[in-house]
């Protein structure tokens, strides 16, 4: 049995929502133990980023400027043309992905990071969104830990162990129903 498929992702914990009327903002947290050099070239280098994201860059984000961030995992090709606001290495980086704005902010932690992550994201999808990052974020700590066990993203991740799991586990602690359809069928 490989690496890949030992993994099972742990409870659910490191997420919270905020709310501003109708806009609702996933929040989720990560302790890396790794310094926030290496953890920004994760976030930044398209080689890195097609290793644990669910998407594909087609330029380094590390610059501000015109990006096409292809999402991965989806029946048909999903493409958005965006723009990175900011991108201060290693400790803030902010662009859309999909219609959503999403911030990321690295601060050092003893000699490894703490990883925020504000993603603005539809209510009945938050906690998809919440158990979709939290296996990417394995994933992550696992490439940064030079053990990468390759990304378990979209249609993949939803069929994968522990993640209906973690999705009614958010959904709980968020307070939210968890969509009764998926947006796209899981292979089975």
């Amino acid at each position: 049995m490989t690496d890949r498929e030992k993994y099972m992702p742990g409870p659910a914990s490191g997420a919270q929502v905020r709310k501003d009327r109708e806009k609702w903002t996933l929040v989720l947290v990560r302790e890396l133990r790794h310094p926030p050099a290496m953890v920004w070239q994760a976030l930044t280098d398209p080689a890195h980023l097609s290793e644990w994201a669910p998407f594909d860059a087609d330029r380094n984000l590390a610059a501000v400027g015109p990006v096409k961030l292809s999402t991965v995992g989806t029946p048909t090709p999903q493409v958005s043309e965006t723009t990175v606001k900011r991108a201060e290495a290693p400790r803030l980086l902010e662009y859309s992905w999909g219609g959503s704005d999403l911030r990321w902010e690295l601060e050092p932690l003893g000699s490894g990071t703490r990883l925020t992550l504000w993603h603005n994201i539809e209510r009945r999808f938050i906690s998809w969104g919440a158990a979709g990052w939290h296996i990417c974020f394995d994933v992550l700590e696992r490439l940064l830990a030079g053990e990468p066990i390759g990304r378990i993203v979209g249609a993949e991740a939803m069929k994968f162990g522990g993640w209906q799991r973690l999705n009614a586990e958010y959904a709980k602690q968020f307070g939210v129903e968890t969509p009764g359809w998926p947006p796209y069928a899981p292979k089975r």
